[in-house]
């Protein structure tokens, strides 16, 4: 089996979904798995549906918003759209449905219950689109294939009922579901993190053994750096599983930071290719395969806050404070993605997924002197030279850390 997988920007209108199936008559589709994410910025949209529902704002305007998008979409697809505008309307029916009878206060629950609802809709209409015209396929529902605990938007994968889940699939055909969902021991929905639908596609290749995963993107692979804050971006044409697992926890955005692991373990074949240019080589990520071509890979992560935190009595920053600190940030689910620390003073730029940093920034001021930057930048550069540094200023240079081949500036905005 192979394991292809589609983001949005794949599947973002009409044309969209007819590229998908152009390029499988193009590159193949037998005996292949296919994990799609939800259309264009249904996400977000989904996502402002929840917003509204807690602030008593009307939510089903914007409800009702994206389905006639989503109808329209098939209206475009379908001679006789009928089937799936029904298809369609009963998935959003049943969001509605959902928030007028739902009790919970829990907003990340809600959450889960609501925007899996793009995903379930995108793969209902690609898969109805490739079999009217021929390109037979199964769709599954992913949430009886993928099981995690109830950490809702942050779904911890139970690996064992996953597997034997996925390993019962049919070794041939073409299979075709959603990306970024699955469900509790309660069956319950649950996500797996934003841009998880990557890491899902790895999850299938890993239960299937699969031959190869690709994810198909609106670029030609992974390049040293992102084009829209970087001039003069490479094709990386090859690279490592270690080397592509460091890009991916500094921040790159080709590639999910869970995505790998899976992957390297079966040592399973990865690669990065364009959805507009499927035949070109992309990137492929592989055991053991060097940086090619060898250059500096400049990573740029915004809406930092850097905090420094220093003692009131010039006491030294020990280990039980770092472990006060640290336990505080694992609490309010703060990702810290550089730190520095001198005898009485710990820097830290960090990450607010949650907007919890005001919470943590009282329960500091207890006993600490806190300076706080907020919206700030951190610049990761592997594998920097002489000139990679030209990318801040010096007078917008906050903080610099070296670790080995990996500088790491933080700059104001």
């Amino acid at each position: 089996m192979k394991v292809f997988k589609f983001g949005g920007a794949s599947v973002k209108d009409a044309a969209g979904v007819r590229n998908v199936a152009n390029l499988l008559q193009s590159v193949g589709y037998e005996n292949t798995c296919i994990i799609v994410s939800a259309m264009g910025k249904t996400t977000n949209t989904l996502e402002e549906v929840v917003k509204r529902y807690f602030e008593n704002d009307n939510f089903e305007k914007t409800i009702n918003e994206v389905k006639e998008q989503h109808i329209s979409l098939a209206t475009e697809l379908f001679d006789d759209p009928t089937e799936v505008s029904n298809e369609i309307s009963q998935f959003f029916d049943d969001i509605v449905s959902f928030l007028r009878r739902n009790k919970s206060p829990n907003y990340s629950y809600v959450y889960d219950q609501v925007v899996c609802c793009g995903e379930l809709i995108s793969t209902k209409i690609i898969s109805m689109y490739l079999n009217s015209i021929q390109i037979n396929n199964e769709w599954l529902d992913v949430r009886d294939y993928i099981k995690t605990d109830n950490t809702y938007r942050e779904g911890k994968v139970n690996w064992v009922s996953t597997e034997e889940s996925i390993s019962k699939l049919p070794q041939s055909g073409l299979f075709i579901t959603q990306g970024f969902l699955g469900s509790d021991n309660n069956f319950f929905t649950t996500t797996l993190g934003r841009e998880g639908s990557d890491y899902s596609a790895a999850i299938f290749a890993y239960c299937l053994n699969a031959d190869s995963m690709t994810i198909w993107k609106d670029v030609p692979g992974v390049l040293n750096a992102d084009p829209r804050y970087f001039d003069n971006a490479e094709l990386l044409n090859h690279i490592s599983y270690e080397e592509a697992i460091e890009l991916a926890y500094y921040g790159a955005s080709v590639i999910h930071p869970k995505t790998l692991q899976p992957l390297q373990q079966k040592e399973i074949p990865f690669f990065v290719k364009s959805f507009l240019n499927p035949k070109e080589a992309g990137t492929e990520v592989a055991k053991g395969q060097p940086l090619d071509p060898k250059v500096p890979c400049f990573i740029l992560k915004r809406e930092q806050h850097l905090i420094r935190l220093s003692s009131k009595d010039f006491s030294f920053i020990t280990e039980d404070k770092l472990s006060g600190i640290f336990n505080k940030l694992y609490d309010y689910q703060i990702k810290v993605n550089l730190m520095q620390n001198s005898a009485i003073s710990l820097s830290l730029c960090l990450e607010d997924k949650y907007d919890n940093l005001d919470k943590f920034i009282i329960d500091m001021n207890e006993e600490f002197k806190v300076q706080e930057e907020n919206n700030v930048l951190l610049y990761t550069i592997r594998h920097f030279d002489a000139n990679s540094d030209k990318v801040v200023t010096k007078e917008n240079e906050l903080l610099r850390q070296t670790v080995r081949e990996t500088l790491q500036i933080v700059a104001k905005a």
